[in-house]
């Protein structure tokens, strides 16, 4: 008898126990990571641009009536090379100029390499097989940050000529991987004054709440302090002051669960419909209904005989008007429908997608939408 109860005791904890372990797991799939939901202020990348050229093209580069700056850029070239030259004198088939494009990462130490994109500015037919040389980088304060030379891969194809010719994807832009070489660095300094700034990537004052609310859980009162919906405020608890990295790497694994605004997205171009899981509907009744009217012309050719010596050929055009309508499909939603429900019914009855759109704005204008209705 007590073994029968120490069994079913037993049983009664591993059932207990396992619903337990299904429950954290819901609940980490309903929340996210700091680390997926914010940034550390200051903790950014930097654009460079620069200007170069890609040679070794299989006469597939500028052409050099309609570009000059191509041949003064590779007379300047050779003339540090010390080649005297002038520039009418050259005709180049084989180098195309081209903008040199890098986002510089945060943390980036003299040495490091980074990929850059080249892209033609000239009328060059493709960029497939040729070698950007040294172009050097520079930020928005005209430092140079990195200096930029190798292979152009450009993950597609040209061939032919321009009387025949096939492309595939897009040959006048390419990329080089791990091209350029990083030669000035960017001070980024990590909790200065002894706190930090976390920065939701989508505002939102319930977000911004949960996250210094859950600071605080972890790390004790006081250390978080939401400024507004975005911006959060961290303080560095004593413990870390010496090791700021260990205090960013336990405070990105914090989990909050995320809130949203409700809001539908709509692409009137390619009839796609997105919506969020809290957009609810109040009562509401749709009516649907279509008329097609199509009109064509017939042209009746009235034409004499062969053997005729008058007459001439007469053409009278005939119109027909043919009007269809659809008998109109009426749907009752009750208060607090989904709008996956509004999408389901109105496939039912045929509707199509640019009629969901329509009636989708209808809905919204008659105030019965609790979400905001984005159109892109």
């Amino acid at each position: 008898m007590n073994r029968n109860r120490n069994i079913i005791l037993l049983l009664t904890l591993c059932s207990l126990l396992s619903l337990t372990i299904h429950a954290q797991k819901i609940n980490e799939r309903l929340t996210m990571r700091v680390k997926d939901i914010a940034e550390i202020e200051g903790v950014r990348g930097n654009q460079l641009i620069g200007y170069g050229l890609v040679i070794g093209l299989n006469r597939t580069g500028d052409k050099v009536q309609q570009n000059l700056y191509a041949r003064q850029t590779l007379q300047n070239l050779l003339q540090r090379m010390g080649i005297s030259t002038t520039v009418d004198t050259l005709r180049p088939e084989n180098v195309a100029t081209v903008l040199v494009t890098a986002t510089l990462p945060p943390f980036a130490r003299q040495g490091s390499k980074i990929d850059v994109i080249v892209s033609s500015i000239g009328d060059a037919r493709s960029l497939q097989g040729g070698t950007l040389i040294v172009s050097s980088l520079k930020g928005v304060d005209g430092q140079i940050y990195a200096l930029a030379q190798g292979p152009v891969s450009i993950g597609g194809i040209s061939a032919g000529d321009a009387g025949n010719s096939v492309d595939i994807n897009h040959p006048t832009v390419g990329r080089v991987p791990n091209g350029a070489m990083v030669e000035r660095t960017v001070a980024t300094d990590l909790a200065a004054n002894g706190s930090l700034t976390l920065v939701l990537r989508q505002d939102d004052f319930t977000t911004s709440a949960r996250l210094s609310r859950a600071v605080n859980e972890t790390f004790g009162a006081g250390t978080a302090r939401s400024l507004d919906g975005r911006n959060i405020v961290v303080k560095v608890p004593a413990k870390y002051l010496d090791d700021n990295v260990s205090f960013i790497s336990d405070l990105e694994t914090i989990r909050v669960q995320t809130d949203v605004v409700a809001k539908v997205v709509i692409n009137e171009r390619t009839g796609t419909i997105i919506m969020g899981s809290n957009v609810r509907l109040s009562s509401v009744a749709i009516s649907q209904g279509g008329v097609t009217v199509r009109i064509g012309t017939e042209y009746d050719v009235s034409q004499p005989s062969v053997l005729s010596r008058t007459g001439e050929t007469a053409v009278t055009p005939r119109v027909n008007v043919d009007v269809k309508e659809r008998k109109p499909e009426s749907i009752i939603l009750p208060d607090g429908a989904t709008v996956e429900e509004v999408v389901r019914g109105l496939r039912a009855v045929g509707a199509t997608a640019r009629d969901i759109i329509s009636i989708m704005q209808a809905i919204k204008s008659a105030g019965a939408l609790a979400a905001d209705l984005e159109l892109q």
